[in-house]
């Protein structure tokens, strides 16, 4: 069946972006030189508009390749797939095709995208319980530039709900983009509304965020996102849009297939980005149980970084700025709630302004917190999350991100330490790694029970986060590249570890880590078994 062709021309992208998203129209530098790769058919673009291109925001510079061609091709009612490394902005992606694609009686239309949805009259799917949080985040974005985004979540209000839920019987939504759970993709009443809305020609796009959570080789496999395969086997005419930051070649293909979307490759438009973020230092810090001094390491850093910007000219510079020297936003995760608390606590107690930031808090102190952080306040530089916390927040000047311990992925490393430096400017990001914390998360992985979780891939994941841990003898973002797919790495340029410092890499490697008969012995002593330190929100 012939793909629905939503629009002929796509004049109105740069008006549309300034007026919505007051962002300004996207830039094309001379150069050539692409981070990235377009796999598929090429668009039916002159061959300067496929060159580098540049989207200037009105407070930050970050180069983004291929933002437009993906929202041109969205436009032109292609599927699209789209891997981009966090800050590439791909929510603007199907976010702006939503607002700028009326449908047949000038109303908006919908997809549905991310692991809630969209309806594009774009329907958006987006899942995982954090994924919530950033569902909410980007709604009330959207609403403060004039966009009429709506949710459909467990946490909708139900005057709310209701008002989507009649505005849907329609069969003529007014709602541009809707916001969707995959669990509600999955309910009959909602499936019966959107066939009206089909049958109606309204339904523009859909759209699944976080779309590596489709495939059981994805970190984050989901039963419900992969129920999502009802939308091509339904509605075959309306283009889909896929979106991830973390996918290997498996877990693209995996996609695709369980999507139908290769069952139709002349439809299909692939920008596949390399994963390579050079403005972010990346570095490995070693340590064992029997010496743990991470914390006294932590405020060392962060003291060393205060002092720096106390001094002149520096605080000349940041006092006409309006700025203090402490204010240097960041973000430690912990694997638990109770660490959470605890480190909070004890870096408050060392003067400086940490805060919490779990599932288990209220809404209220989880939106007091975020909203004083954004804004830089005092006593809210750093947020010690969970993996509860990042998803759609929308804050470019990040300067640093913390592991406190090994995450259970290296997706889920990637994606967090992919927080820093969204404005394009240096930022540093440090995982502190222990064999000790290997084998809890690795042995909390094998006991996980969650239903559909594919514990070979969550393992596999793991084991190559521990393998690149220890590795001391290649670049850091050459070992992120490789492990996505990426081929061809360029020089990091002593972003790095091991660019800035090879001997001092291996000479902390040799002496931080206990050895692994030490740790094969108190794994056999059961050390570990009793000790349920892992938590997921």
């Amino acid at each position: 069946m012939p793909t629905l062709q939503r629009t002929d021309s796509c004049t109105d992208i740069a008006f549309t972006l300034r007026r919505q998203f007051h962002k300004n129209e996207f830039r094309y530098a001379e150069s050539t030189e692409l981070k990235g790769e377009l796999s598929g058919p090429y668009l039916s673009l002159s061959h300067g508009r496929i060159s580098a291109i540049t989207l200037f925001t009105a407070n930050s510079v970050p180069s983004r390749p291929y933002q437009r061609e993906i929202i041109e091709a969205a436009l032109s009612g292609h599927d699209v797939y789209v891997q981009a490394a966090t800050s590439f902005g791909k929510s603007l992606c199907f976010q702006l095709p939503a607002v700028i694609d009326p449908g047949s009686n000038n109303h908006s239309r919908f997809s549905s995208v991310e692991p809630y949805g969209t309806i594009d009259t774009t329907l958006a799917g987006q899942m995982c319980p954090q994924l919530t949080s950033k569902q909410i985040n980007q709604v009330e974005a959207l609403r403060a530039s004039g966009i009429d985004a709506s949710s459909l979540n467990s946490n909708t209000p139900y005057p709310e709900k209701d008002r989507i839920q009649r505005d849907l019987e329609t069969g003529h939504p007014r709602t541009p983009l809707l916001y969707v759970t995959p669990e509600l993709c999955s309910g009959s009443r909602f499936r019966e509304r959107l066939r009206l809305v089909h049958k109606q020609k309204e339904l523009a796009r859909i759209a699944i965020d976080e779309a590596h959570c489709i495939s059981e080789w994805g970190h984050d496999f989901r039963k419900d996102f992969k129920r999502l395969s009802w939308f091509r086997e339904t509605f075959p005419d309306v283009p889909i849009m896929c979106l991830t930051a973390t996918a290997n070649a498996q877990v693209r293909e995996d996609v695709l297939r369980i999507l139908k979307l290769d069952e139709t490759p002349e439809r299909i438009k692939s920008f596949l980005m390399s994963p390579q973020r050079q403005n972010l230092h990346i570095e490995i810090r070693y340590f064992k149980d029997e010496d743990d001094n991470r914390l006294a390491d932590f405020l060392k850093w962060i003291r060393a970084v205060h002092d720096r910007r106390r001094a002149e000219p520096r605080r000349k510079e940041l006092r006409d700025a309006g700025e203090r020297p402490e204010s240097v936003p960041g973000i430690i995760y912990t694997l638990s709630r109770d660490e959470c608390e605890t480190l909070a606590a004890s870096l408050r107690e060392e003067g400086i302004g940490a805060r919490p930031f779990h599932a288990k808090l209220s809404k209220e102190v989880k939106l007091e917190t975020l909203s004083r952080w954004i804004n830089n306040e005092p006593g809210y530089d750093i947020i010690v999350a969970t993996t509860a916390f990042g998803m759609g927040i929308d804050k470019n000047n990040v300067r640093f991100v913390v592991h406190w311990r090994i995450p259970k992925s290296f997706e889920g490393y990637y994606q967090e330490a992919g927080r820093a430096g969204r404005d394009g400017n240096a930022s540093y990001c440090f995982l502190y790694y222990s064999r000790e914390d290997l084998e809890r998360v690795m042995r909390m992985v094998r006991s996980d029970s969650k239903e559909g979780t594919n514990q070979e891939a969550r393992l596999h994941s793991l084991h190559s986060l521990a393998t690149y841990c220890e590795s001391v003898d290649s670049c850091r973002h050459a070992d992120i590249c490789k492990y996505f797919g990426e081929t061809a790495v360029p020089d990091c340029d002593f972003a790095c570890d091991w660019h800035k410092d090879a001997y001092d890499l291996e000479t902390r490697y040799l002496k931080g880590l206990a050895s692994p008969d030490w740790v094969s012995t108190q794994v056999q002593q059961g050390t570990y078994d009793a000790y349920d330190y892992y938590e997921e929100d």
